[in-house]
């Protein structure tokens, strides 16, 4: 009787043992999948997990003095990229990479996305070289024919072109009309009176767009308003001219894009505080020089310097740092801008 007591307590010992480890081996961390070791860490209790982080920080401690440069594959690094969106504090967490690395990574993956969004379908010519040379051979030997009319008599022979291909073609046979006012004599004659809006684009993490409404005069390249949204509209374009023109202190011209969001609404609030809307004309981003230089000076510092996302509220306008020179706001206040040339 008593061997067979001393057989079952043995049985019963080797069973608890192979329970013991085969739970020891179903809930260790794996780490060969990211997805399993974190429905593993679901079963753990929260002084175990602070204990085992604490033991992997020390770990990457002693491993940063002697690997200098580990290799991180592509998936590593989209990985590493939004695991940071979650956690606030993501620069103090990082050891084996500095921070200024990871905004990196997530520059190149937004030039990843916009690169493959604006690929062209095809790399074959839109147009046939022949097509190119009858374009140009009617633009010569007919000056009085417009864009127009040489894209109805292509129709005619069974060629589809469009309007803006013919005027880029004719450009190289027409000569420039002689005489007249410039573009460039009327901003210089009237300067002083003149102002020009224009949105500036930044990207998020999850490549959501945040859009900067900002209105410039050209005298002085004092940033005049400044306002920031998610999801710009006709009418809150208009509340932003609004604001900046209060008490009549109205621009005679106003330089703006065709984009739709300077629509009727935009038009009216012009129109009511006496301001002339100068429309640019389509592909003339030279007509717009100085926002456009704004907006590629910008979009410069902010891949130089590192990203703050921080925001600075004045009153009830929200200004975004740009440089560390200030700027008079038109409600008395300052804020951060940056120096542009005359």
């Amino acid at each position: 009787m008593s061997r067979v007591l001393t057989h079952i307590l043995r049985l019963k010992g080797f069973s608890l043992d192979v329970l013991h480890h085969r739970f020891v081996r179903w809930t260790k961390p794996l780490t060969s999948s990211l997805l399993l070791g974190s429905l593993a860490d679901l079963s753990r209790s929260k002084s175990q997990l602070i204990a085992e982080n604490a033991l992997l920080r020390q770990q990457l401690i002693i491993l940063s003095r002697q690997v200098k440069r580990p290799v991180y594959r592509k998936a590593d690094r989209v990985l590493l990229v939004l695991l940071a969106r979650v956690i606030h504090t993501w620069k103090h967490t990082l050891f084996i990479i500095q921070p200024d690395t990871l905004m990196r990574w997530h520059r190149e993956l937004v030039l990843l996305v916009w690169k493959r969004r604006s690929k062209a379908a095809s790399h074959t010519p839109k147009i046939a070289a022949e097509t190119v040379a009858l374009i140009k051979q009617m633009a010569g030997n007919n000056r009085l024919w417009g864009a127009e009319r040489i894209r109805g008599e292509l129709l005619k022979l069974g060629i589809h072109v469009g309007k803006r291909t013919i005027q880029k073609y004719m450009r190289s046979v027409r000569r420039r009309r002689p005489g007249g006012q410039k573009w460039a004599t009327f901003l210089h004659n009237h300067a002083a009176d003149i102002w020009a809006c224009d949105f500036l684009q930044v990207t998020g993490l999850f490549f959501r767009p945040l859009f900067a409404f900002f209105l410039i005069e050209l005298k002085t390249r004092r940033v005049i308003h400044v306002g920031v949204t998610r999801s710009p509209t006709d009418p809150w374009v208009a509340q932003q001219l609004r604001e900046a023109t209060p008490y009549g202190q109205a621009p005679k011209y106003l330089i703006c894009d065709n984009d739709r969001k300077f629509g009727p609404c935009f038009a009216r609030v012009a129109a009511t505080s006496a301001i002339e809307m100068l429309r640019t004309p389509y592909h003339a981003p030279r007509a717009n020089a100085i926002c456009e230089r704004f907006l590629r000076r910008s979009h410069r510092i902010c891949q130089v310097l590192r990203p703050s996302y921080s925001e600075h509220t004045y009153g009830e306008k929200t200004v975004m740092p740009l440089t560390r020179k200030t700027f008079p706001l038109a409600s008395g206040h300052c804020a951060e801008a940056l120096p542009l040339k005359h």
